[in-house]
This record gives structure tokens, sequence and C-alpha cells, in this order.
């Protein structure tokens, strides 16, 4: 796993399981607009120093390393915000699917990965990291 954040007077190692779904649950993230999400939610990580473990982003969850200044609850609504906005904006079909112009459902999970052991953690990845569960659903971020 990354190493330590360290700035002036903290250290930390915050990690934690992502889930949230598309609104009524719509299996939409397919595709181009599935590429595309993937390409809009790794900026995002990069902008806020946000790092995706292992680099996988499955259709509905994914695993992050962030820094203490950002609260999960800001970080998502950055995900889900831009992502909805910038998809609905580039893929006409979603407009019509999602009348309202919300493209998330309200809400999502997190999960603190600290009581979970790296060797765990590395396992459950690299299972979703395997070519053949692509066609589960997992974003592969190379």
């Amino acid at each position: 796993m990354k190493e330590d954040r360290r700035s002036g007077h903290t250290i930390t190692n915050l990690m934690v399981h992502l889930v949230w779904v598309t609104k009524y649950r719509y299996p939409v993230l397919k595709g181009d607009i599935q590429c595309r999400c993937r390409e809009i939610i790794i900026q995002i990580c990069d902008a806020e120093d946000v790092q995706i473990l292992t680099g996988v982003v499955s259709k509905d969850h994914m695993h992050i390393e962030y820094p203490s200044r950002l609260s999960i609850s800001d970080l998502v609504k950055r995900l889900k915000g831009r992502t909805s906005r910038i998809l609905q904006r580039e893929f006409p079909v979603l407009k019509k699917r999602y009348w309202g112009r919300h493209f998330w459902a309200i809400g999502y999970g997190a999960w603190s990965t600290g009581n979970v052991t790296d060797e765990m953690v590395q396992e459950y990845l690299e299972h979703h990291r395997n070519p053949a569960n692509k066609d589960k659903g997992n974003m592969i971020l190379e």
C-alpha cells in the first residue's frame, strides 16, 4: 500500500471503500459511457490528490487513499456532481433517461479499510483486476 502522507504536523494514511450507484440502478455504465466516466474520475482524483488503489474502479465502487484535508462527503459530492454533469452533456441519451438531471442515486456508502489487512484488500482488488471479471463491469485504470 501507499506510504503515509506527511505534512508539517501530521502523518496520515486514510483509506476508504466508496460505493454509489446510478439513479434507479439503471445499468448505463457500459461502453463509451463507462470509459468516459472512468476518465473523469481519474481527472478529479488527480486534481484532489486522491490515490485510486491498485487502479480499479468498479461499476459502483472504488478504493481510495485521500489526504486529511478532504472530507469524504466533499469528495463524493465532487465525484458525483462532475461526472453527472459531464456525462449528461456528452451523452444526450442519458438526458432522456435521467430527465431530472440526476444521474446518481442519492447517498453513498463509505467504509474505512483500516480494519482490514493490506493483504485482504490486495486480494480483493486483484480479483477485480482479473480480465475474466471485465465483463462484470469493472473499469481498470491504467
